[in-house]
């Protein structure tokens, strides 16, 4: 897809890898053209698809955008869901929004993954023994449902 050049692409990869440098969590970055459904019944589609749900503490976080259509989510698996304040993802969202709604996509998903990777410190903190379980690359799925 054409919606982030290689250095865009390279800025929200290395934000992931400064986000996880703390933590055992995981956060991807999923990119779409549209989503003809329901936004967190997607995001949960491609957390799944991506194989999030199978961390060994189960506190991966999936930052979804559907470009064309102005939907976005971020989703955590249970182990980070059970320990986060209710409204943490809420809040997440509007700082992302912040960024969208002047056309800036890029730092509108880093503050994101910046947000999920804070809290992960706190509720995960890394480990001697931690390994990154899931790339840190954007994820460009195809119109698969």
């Amino acid at each position: 897809m054409d919606i982030f050049n290689s250095e865009e692409q390279e800025h929200i990869s290395h934000a992931i890898g400064l986000a996880e440098a703390n933590t055992s969590g995981e956060i991807r970055v999923c990119i779409e053209r549209t989503c003809e459904q329901d936004v967190l019944e997607r995001a949960a589609s491609c957390f799944n698809k991506l194989g999030m749900h199978k961390t060994n503490l189960h506190n991966g976080v999936l930052v979804y955008l559907s470009v064309d259509d102005h939907k976005f989510a971020i989703i955590g698996d249970t182990g980070i869901n059970n320990k986060v304040e209710e409204g943490f993802w809420d809040t997440t969202k509007e700082k992302m929004l912040a960024h969208f709604k002047s056309g800036d996509l890029v730092n509108g998903l880093i503050a994101g993954i910046t947000c999920a990777g804070e809290k992960l410190k706190i509720l995960f903190p890394s480990a001697h023994d931690d390994v990154n379980e899931l790339p840190n690359d954007i994820v460009f799925m195809n119109r698969q449902k």
